[in-house]
């Protein structure tokens, strides 16, 4: 097995080479062939389903979790009464867990109504989630203690946590770690049998990098997943990745794949919210004429069916922060695991192909998603289009975010320094917010127009 991950590792390297030796120009991106499955039974599993299958016991998360609105996420049985990102379950044995679910990352409340799909920009992983190893040790001694049943069907999920937790933690509130959270799960786990180590069996060679959750509604036009296009072939395999934090083995997770031909389903059936307010129509549709010049190119358009390109813009062109790519993105360690692990497997596998640079995304519903770029570092879409508007730290009211229609994105507040996790810092490693230049040449009356048009998408 050690010489099989070896010589994994180094062909994953090898690989990273090759594309990190792109000229620097546009790369495409061919489609792979998806699975096709029922987005009302996918609609189910992702609210309900057991893809996660260790958690808190119910009692236990009740004493812990009091404010939350259940009303969001409409659902009946064990959930009748439970947050929108947390699934009520029975475990194997008979005990109620609750498990975290996809919408914990996937879904936000946005002006009181539960926006599917739309990344969580308020998520906060700056200290934790709470969830300390410490924490964890009192509450797994607690749990054995007074119901041994109860930490059967807890204990996995316990253990992991407590694993993982010390290290998961950001510098900002507001930017999603999932990458950094599915490189800290392959450490512990084979990559064959998924069976999970307590110590890492991986070396740590990865930044933790932030990033903004992308829309799952923009999946439908893209030809590969993540930032960098480096998730190909089937994308269940990647939706699935959740899986990882409790599965017992790839018996469990054979079986949570069969699900996702219907999860991918639903997401494709997502669409983008329409903008809510009033339109100025001529200045949209001068602003579309300025779009169609400057931007559709890596963009697309949006007339009728319109078109998407898939391009990859390399990093020497994008100019955005790199070390997503540079490292979370390109790290051999995690590259080969994947490469070589289950994931890869059967009919229908994925594979990992590192690329020096960012997709040029969607833009539909772009109004509604601030913050902006790969790692949420500009509050504003004006200040997409005009570098110089971006502040270089920054803040939002997260207890009661207000958001600017207008001119769309976050209302904040520029601040004379970092070093809180309420303020956003753009000199933290992972968090600069540079490069896309590309509206800068615009006169600020082209500007104005481009963004009435970009509500209409």
């Amino acid at each position: 097995m050690k010489k099989i991950l070896l010589f994994s590792v180094l062909c994953s390297t090898l690989l990273a080479f090759r594309f990190f030796g792109t000229e620097d120009k546009p790369v495409p991106i061919p489609p792979s062939k998806q699975r096709t499955g029922d987005a009302r039974k996918g609609f189910d599993y992702l609210v309900n389903g057991d893809y996660v299958r260790s958690g808190l016991p119910l009692n236990v998360f009740r004493m812990g979790y009091l404010n939350y609105d259940s009303s969001l996420l409409t659902r009946t049985g064990l959930n009748a009464n439970m947050p929108y990102d947390f699934t009520a379950l029975t475990a194997s044995n008979g005990e109620v867990i609750v498990a975290p679910n996809c919408l914990q990352c996937h879904a936000m409340p946005f002006d009181g109504k539960l926006v599917m799909g739309l990344g969580n920009a308020g998520i906060d992983f700056t200290n934790a989630r709470g969830m300390t190893p410490q924490r964890i040790a009192m509450l797994e001694n607690w749990i054995k203690k007074t119901s041994p049943k109860q930490y059967e069907a807890s204990a996995t999920f316990l253990t992991v946590t407590k694993a993982i937790s010390p290290q998961l933690i950001a510098d900002v509130r507001g930017v999603n770690l999932a990458d950094h959270l599915a490189a800290l799960l392959v450490a512990h786990r084979d990559p064959v049998t998924f069976k999970w180590n307590d110590s890492a069996q991986l070396e740590k060679n990865h930044a933790v990098v932030p990033t903004d959750t992308p829309p799952w509604w923009l999946l439908k036009k893209k030809n590969a997943m993540f930032y960098n296009g480096f998730g190909r072939g089937d994308f269940g395999r990647f939706l699935m990745a959740s899986n990882l934090l409790t599965t017992g083995d790839t018996a469990e997770s054979r079986q949570v794949d069969t699900h996702m031909p219907d999860l991918l389903a639903y997401i494709y059936s997502l669409q983008a919210p329409k903008y809510p307010k009033a339109i100025d129509k001529p200045l949209a549709a001068k602003g579309k004429a300025i779009f169609q010049q400057n931007c559709s190119g890596c963009h697309g358009t949006y007339d009728g069916k319109g078109s998407y390109p898939n391009l990859l813009i390399p990093g020497s062109i994008i100019g955005t922060d790199s070390l997503l790519y540079a490292s979370n993105y390109s790290t051999p360690q995690f590259v080969g695991w994947f490469n070589q692990s289950w994931f890869t497997q059967g009919d229908h596998p994925a594979r990992l192909e590192p690329f020096a640079g960012y997709i040029a995304p969607p833009l539909d519903g772009i109004w509604v998603t601030a913050p902006y770029l790969h790692n949420a570092s500009v509050p504003t879409l004006e200040g997409v289009l005009n570098s110089k508007a971006r502040p270089r730290y920054w803040s939002r009211n997260f207890k009661r975010p207000q958001y600017n229609y207008e001119s769309p994105g976050w209302v904040y507040k520029i601040e004379e320094k970092g070093g809180k996790p309420e303020i956003y810092n753009t000199d933290l490693p992972g968090y600069g917010n540079g490069g896309h230049t590309f509206g800068d040449h615009l006169t600020d009356a082209q500007r104005r127009a481009v963004l009435e048009y970009l509500k209409t998408l």
